[in-house]
């Protein structure tokens, strides 16, 4: 194979900054409109939720299991509730 030379990737339109270009830069702050910078800086992924859930491995019959699953998405949402109300009942 003969050697060609990597390709020349300068963008006219888009020159690498000089050490001027960084010294008149501003923060994104000081130039976009505040709801633009506020889009782009919002905290990023599901909100924190109030009560954090542990997770932990829990064996349980396929049996249950099986039945938990075919009620659909949310089954083991379902086994947390039913487990906090069997809490709340009396014992005896």
């Amino acid at each position: 194979m003969a050697y060609e030379p990597e390709p020349d990737l300068t963008d006219p339109d888009n020159p690498e900054w000089t050490e001027e270009d960084f010294a008149r830069a501003r923060p994104a702050s000081e130039v976009l409109p505040p709801t633009l910078y506020a889009a782009l800086t919002r905290p990023r992924g599901r909100p924190k939720a109030e009560v954090v859930k542990i997770p932990v491995k829990l064996r349980l019959d396929p049996d249950v299991v099986a039945r938990f699953k075919a009620t659909g998405p949310g089954w083991q949402t379902r086994i947390n509730a039913i487990l906090k109300d069997a809490l709340a009942k009396p014992v005896g």
